[in-house]
């Protein structure tokens, strides 16, 4: 089955079974709200150190990346 198909079928079948539930647009909307809440505002809770600006080498990056590798 080639993979564009089989992506169709699974997004129509998605589609129609969100569709006949009475609850189906509240649960898409609970979806994205879960999705955007994951990819965008924990992101900067635990990806809010931004290596590329504290070090001016990257043998100093290397270093920081080894020192909090090794010790506890």
């Amino acid at each position: 089955m080639k993979p564009l198909k089989m992506i169709k079928r699974l997004f129509r079948f998605y589609y129609e079974g969100f569709s006949s539930l009475t609850w189906g647009k509240t649960l898409w909307l609970v979806i994205l709200i879960k999705l955007f809440l994951v990819f965008f505002i924990l992101k900067f809770f635990f990806f809010s150190d931004n290596f590329e600006h504290k070090f001016k080498t990257d043998e100093e990056r290397s270093m920081q990346v080894l020192e909090n590798l090794t010790t506890k």
